[in-house]
């Protein structure tokens, strides 16, 4: 950077880069910030409000490209600059301390993203108003931050509401406002409520490929999730052709190591085990599950959620391929793990319950399984409701436990009540 090379033209810069990351090219837009953060702090200031701008930008391409272990740093200096030099509720510190709380969620720190969002939202809409587009981002990242803490509950009438303002403010084909609809589908679509998230999916992954261009990360995430309702319908026949697309494109475009590439592979192995093409399945998801494992232990640490998570899978492919000791040794220490860092109640934690108990059987440990899935059942129907799709995957599971240990009426009234509620009059 040259010495007349001031604020105006480091804004410039990052308003390229921003056009960068719009178009979906995260690599130049990183290169051309990591850049102009250089030059900034040496002719500006590390701690000049325009290099925290750039710093924030930085941040948010970082996060795009799945970095998010060189994100928080950043933003967190960022937050400091701008609370010294405007303070603490001036909007520009406000929309810093936002990203700072999403990329808190990002490194597993839900509770703490929570509290963050909260305290920003509520001086957004007492500063800014309950209208302004950041007020609206913020109450868009605090209804992921809600679903990520499995309170889905507490998430939709948000997302709801970021979805109607966001049309009525910015415009339907915002793409902010696509980004606020394909969020209200993913949670319909974590409430168990697959019908009312395909329409809205089906139109953010057109509008995105209209607007943002085919290959565009962001309409890449609608097909994948899209792709995923499918599959929660039983359209599996559906899923696979869009998962194994995804995949391929986001290997070209994002790179084979990027976390949602690992999450297309993973996806895709989850639709070939359902479609009954059970090796295939297991045999490329325990490969991709065995890298990302070791990766994550190291880069984010064994209680990290992505970390458990994919320690998580890789019990399911190990179990898969009949090797159901492995599976219920790994499944053991995700589920005191996730107990640990979610709580007993978390949607996730009860996955891994429920993964545990078919290891038990599997292993002819009855008792064990049907003690373990009771208490998963009654979980469920606190935390999901008694109609969810995993609440009635848990009491088939009861029923089978039952039925090993010689109790069939109990078995049958379960099986009874499941068909009763998914006929509709639960």
């Amino acid at each position: 950077m040259a010495d007349h090379e001031g604020p105006e033209f480091v804004m410039s810069q990052v308003k390229l880069a921003a056009a960068y990351k719009t178009a979906g090219d995260l690599r130049q837009a990183i290169s051309l910030l990591e850049q102009t953060l250089a030059g900034s702090e040496r002719e500006l200031g590390a701690d000049d409000l325009v290099t925290a701008t750039v710093r924030n930008n930085l941040a948010a391409a970082y996060r795009a490209a799945g970095e998010s272990q060189r994100v928080v740093a950043l933003l967190e200096q960022a937050v400091a600059d701008a609370e010294q030099a405007l303070g603490d509720e001036h909007e520009i510190t406000l929309a810093f301390r936002n990203n700072l709380a999403a990329a808190y969620q990002d490194t597993g720190e839900v509770r703490l993203a929570i509290r963050l969002h909260e305290q920003v939202l509520a001086a957004q809409e007492r500063i800014l108003g309950g209208q302004d587009p950041h007020t609206l981002e913020t109450l868009n990242n605090l209804a992921r931050a809600y679903g990520a803490a499995g309170e889905v509950g507490r998430a939709l009438p948000l997302l709801e509401r970021a979805v109607a303002d966001g049309e009525r403010l910015l415009g339907a084909d915002h793409p902010e406002t696509l980004a606020f609809r394909n969020n209200l589908a993913e949670a319909y679509h974590q409430a168990g409520q697959a019908g009312r998230a395909l329409p809205l999916l089906e139109r953010a992954v057109a509008d995105g490929e209209r607007l943002l261009g085919a290959d565009h990360p962001e309409t890449l995430a609608f097909r994948n999730n899209l792709a995923a309702v499918y599959q929660q319908l039983g359209d599996v026949r559906r899923a696979i052709p869009l998962y194994e697309g995804v995949l391929a494109d986001r290997q070209r475009v994002l790179g084979d190591d990027h976390p949602a590439t690992v999450a297309s592979l993973h996806n895709l192995a989850g639709a070939y085990a359902e479609a009954g093409d059970a090796q295939r399945a297991a045999s490329l998801s325990r490969m991709a599950n065995e890298e990302t494992l070791a990766r994550r232990r190291k880069l984010l640490g064994p209680d990290h959620p992505d970390t458990l998570t994919s320690q998580n899978n890789l019990a399911r492919d190990l179990s898969r391929l009949g090797m159901h000791q492995a599976a219920r040794t790994l499944d053991e220490d995700t589920l005191a793990r996730r107990i640990r860092v979610h709580g007993a109640d978390h949607p996730w934690t009860l996955t891994t319950a429920s993964n545990l108990g078919f290891d038990l059987r599997r292993l002819g440990e009855h008792q064990a399984a049907r003690d373990l899935d009771a208490d998963t059942l009654a979980r469920r129907r606190r935390v999901l409701g008694y109609d969810h799709p995993r609440t009635l995957a848990s009491a088939i599971n009861l029923a089978e436990d039952l039925e090993r240990l010689g109790d069939h009426q109990g078995a049958a009234a379960l099986r009874a009540e499941v068909s009763h509620r998914r006929s509709g009059h639960g």
